[in-house]
């Protein structure tokens, strides 16, 4: 029995069409379980990459000297919010202080616990230097001996050439091999010039002083004189020593991406009151508060310590004093403040700023100063 040709067409088409939808049913199965496979990876990937994100860090081991006085005080809060080095920075912090100042340092150390901050990993209070400079990765030195009345200039550099050479070995025999150091206590340029006599194999430019805290004050006056917010003020410069010789500098600063000069519209200004008013700003301060600077030191101590860890702003320079390598004809050997950019935990003074005569003046009236200081230092060491 024949069968009809219409029926074969018909089987061979339903045959073709079956086919034809097995073929495009599994081209979608498996389109989808590729989509699928893919969407796993890339879960995988995003939690993998967050774990990375939120992996706990090596503590960083941070040392404040005089750290039961008014700066430490403030300071070592200021650490142990991440102030200093960020909010992800765990921390474990040696302080140090004076034998009479043993009960209040234990005070500071109370408090530290009951402040219960997530970033505080380990604290060690001591009037031991050597064990308070133990591991220490940053080293911050508040301690000092402060110039008292009737005092000469000579036998205040005498007690801190005593102090600081005791620290010095201390942070050489006991401090971390890359450790670096900003030194607040004044004379601090001539005080971390003598830490890095006796601290040799502690690199040059792992030794700073703190001239932030009038770069900061420089930042400050101009803001308030243009009525704009501080962030929108940059690049003053801080030469020289940390010291009413200090020559605050706008000749290169912006508001607003508009030089400070233009903007000000006041040269008089800039030329005499502003500068005296950046140079004197502590003994204002005394004045009116009675204490000295304690507050803004522990800030600007700490944007220093962050902008050379974690970098400056690009476009941006910030005021160090540093170990100069003779630039802008500065005498090398001395450490002086200059405008410097930091990256990678290593800082770098910007060059080739035209420097004009009334400038080039201020600078090395300051840096006479400083000669004069490590002259001074250098008899007292003998």
């Amino acid at each position: 029995m024949e069968i009809p040709l219409w029926e074969i067409v018909n089987v061979d088409q339903t045959l073709v069409q079956n086919k034809i939808w097995e073929i495009i049913n599994n081209t979608i199965a498996q389109k989808i379980l590729l989509v699928l496979i893919c969407v796993s990876l890339f879960w995988k990937m995003i939690r993998y990459m967050c774990g990375l994100l939120h992996q706990e860090k090596e503590p960083v081991t941070v040392l404040v000297t005089g750290a039961a006085g008014q700066i430490g005080y403030a300071l070592v809060a200021m650490i142990a919010r991440g102030a200093m080095l960020g909010p992800n920075q765990p921390v474990i912090l040696h302080m140090l202080d004076i034998e009479p100042a043993a009960e209040a340092l234990k005070g500071v150390k109370m408090e530290l616990m009951d402040a219960a901050l997530p970033l505080l990993r380990g604290i060690v209070a001591s009037t031991d230097v050597a064990e308070a400079c133990k591991g220490v990765n940053i080293a911050v030195m508040l301690g000092g001996f402060p110039r008292k009345e009737g005092m000469e200039r000579k036998d205040v550099m005498s007690k801190n050439v005593s102090i600081y050479k005791a620290q010095a070995s201390a942070l050489e025999k006991h401090a971390a091999a890359d450790c670096k150091v900003l030194v607040v206590a004044n004379p601090a340029n001539t005080n971390a010039l003598i830490l890095k006599e006796f601290a040799p194999s502690i690199p040059d430019k792992n030794i700073t002083c703190l001239t932030r805290l009038d770069h900061n004050r420089a930042l400050a006056q101009i803001s308030e004189r243009t009525k704009v917010h501080i962030s929108d003020v940059k690049n003053v410069i801080i030469w020289g020593n940390h010291s009413s010789t200090q020559y605050p500098d706008v000749n290169h600063a912006t508001v607003q991406e508009k030089p400070v000069r233009e903007v000000v519209g006041d040269d008089e200004w800039l030329n005499n009151d502003f500068i005296a008013t950046v140079q004197q700003r502590g003994a204002a301060i005394i004045k009116a508060r009675k204490l000295s600077s304690a507050l803004s030191a522990a800030s600007s101590a700490c944007d220093h310590i962050r902008d050379w860890v974690l970098g400056t702003p690009k476009g941006s320079w910030v005021s160090m004093g540093v170990y100069s390598d003779g630039s802008y004809d500065i005498q090398p050997g001395l450490i002086y403040s200059f405008p410097v950019t930091c990256e990678k935990g290593e800082w770098s003074i910007v060059q080739g700023l035209e420097i004009d005569a009334f400038s080039r003046e201020k600078m090395d009236k300051t840096a006479q100063e400083l000669i004069e200081e490590k002259e001074l230092a250098k008899s007292c060491l003998h």
